[in-house]
C-alpha cells in the first residue's frame, strides 16, 4: 500500500446547486473541531477550478457548463495521473460528482491496460447523458460518460451538434472509451433513479445493492458477492457521495438528499472491506454541502467520521 496524498478539487459546476465548492472546507473545519490533525497529516494538491462559471447564462440547456465540466474534469484526470505516477494514493475530496469522470479518467490514463472496478456508493445512478437528463446536470451524468452510453433509445432531448461533440470529448478523456464495463460497476445504495436510468441498470444488468437488501441479507454476505463479481478487475475504485447517507438520520447537507439511506458505520465498513482487498487505488469523497445543511456542519462532520476511520485502517495496514 502506498502513502497517502489529498488531492482537493472545490469545483461545484457540475451540480443544480451552489454550495458544493465549500464542502472541503467544511470537512476540513470539521477535523478542526473535533481536535483532529487529519489536514496536517499527508501532502496534498489544490486543483485549480472554473467556479465562476456558474454566472454565465447556460446555453447547453440539457448539459449544463459542460465545456467548464470537460476543463475540470480534465485538470482532476491529469492530477490523479500525476499522483498515481508519484506512487501515491489518491484521496479526491470533491465538491459536485461530475468530477468523478475525472478521477476516473486519470486512472485509466496511468494505468490504460488494467482493468477498473467501481464501486459506487451513491443514493443516484448518475447514468444520465444529456440526451436523457431532466435536469441538465452533469453531476448526473459520470457513469454514462465512463460507460461510454448515451442512452439514445431512450432519448428525451434534442441536444445540440457542439453539446454533442463536447459530451463525445467528456466520453474520450484522458483515454479511449469506455473507461469502465457495466460488469465491474457496483452500486451501493442507489435509490432515487429515473426510468430511462433504470432502463440502463436493467439492461446493462448493473449490481445495486439496496440498504434494505443489504441489512435484510447482511453486509458481509453483501460485500463477499461483490468482491468475486470484480475479481477479475486489477484495481477498485471507491466513490463516496455523502447523500447515499440517510438524511433523516444525518442531516440534508447535500445537494440532493434522499431518505432511508446507510448510516455512517455501514459505508465505514463498506470502504473499510473493499479496502482489504488490496486493489483499492483510489478513493473519492463528494457532494458535501453546507449551504444545505439543517443541523449545523453535521453532514460535513459525518463525511469527516467515515473519511478518517477508513484512513486509519489503510494507515493500519501499511504498518
Amino acid at each position: 500500500m502506498n502513502q497517502i496524498k489529498i488531492i482537493k478539487n472545490r469545483s461545484d459546476i457540475g451540480a443544480g446547486t451552489r454550495g458544493s465548492d465549500m464542502g472541503i472546507d467544511a470537512i476540513e473545519i470539521a477535523a478542526i473541531n473535533s481536535g483532529n490533525n487529519y489536514f496536517t497529516r499527508f501532502p496534498y494538491i489544490d486543483v485549480q477550478t472554473h467556479n465562476e462559471s456558474i454566472y454565465n447564462m447556460v446555453k447547453a440547456l440539457f448539459a449544463k457548463r459542460i465545456v467548464h465540466v470537460l476543463e475540470q474534469c480534465q485538470r482532476v484526470s491529469n492530477t490523479v495521473q500525476e499522483v498515481l505516477a508519484e506512487d501515491y494514493f489518491p484521496i479526491v475530496l470533491s465538491g459536485d460528482h461530475s468530477s468523478a469522470l475525472g478521477t476516473i479518467s486519470g486512472i485509466k490514463a496511468q494505468f490504460p491496460d488494467k482493468r477498473l472496478g467501481v464501486v459506487w456508493i451513491d443514493a443516484h445512478a448518475d447514468l444520465h447523458a444529456p440526451f436523457t437528463s431532466p435536469s441538465g446536470n452533469v453531476h448526473g451524468m459520470p457513469l454514462a460518460a465512463a460507460l461510454g452510453n448515451d442512452n439514445l433509445e431512450n432519448k428525451i432531448n434534442e441536444v445540440s451538434i457542439p453539446t454533442q461533440n463536447i459530451w463525445n470529448d467528456l466520453k474520450n478523456l484522458g483515454t479511449i472509451s469506455p473507461k469502465i464495463l457495466s460488469q465491474d460497476l457496483i452500486f451501493f445504495g442507489v435509490r432515487d433513479t429515473e426510468p430511462t436510468e433504470d432502463r440502463v441498470i436493467e439492461k446493462q444488468n448493473i449490481r445495486n445493492y439496496k440498504v434494505a437488501e443489504i441489512r435484510h441479507r447482511g453486509l458481509q454476505t453483501c460485500l463477499s458477492e461483490a468482491k468475486s463479481q470484480l475479481e477479475d478487475c486489477d484495481m477498485i475504485y471507491i466513490s463516496f457521495d455523502v447523500d447515499s447517507l440517510d438524511c433523516d438520520l444525518i442531516s440534508k447537507g447535500t445537494g440532493t438528499p434522499v431518505s432511508k439511506g446507510f448510516d455512517p458505520q455501514e459505508v465505514i465498513a463498506i470502504i473499510n472491506n473493499l479496502m482489504d482487498s488490496n486493489k483499492v487505488v483510489c478513493l473519492e469523497v463528494t457532494e458535501v454541502n453546507p449551504l444545505l445543511d439543517n443541523k449545523g456542519n453535521k453532514m460535513a462532520e459525518t463525511a469527516f467520521e467515515v473519511l478518517d476511520s477508513v484512513t486509519n485502517n489503510y494507515m493500519n495496514h501499511m504498518v
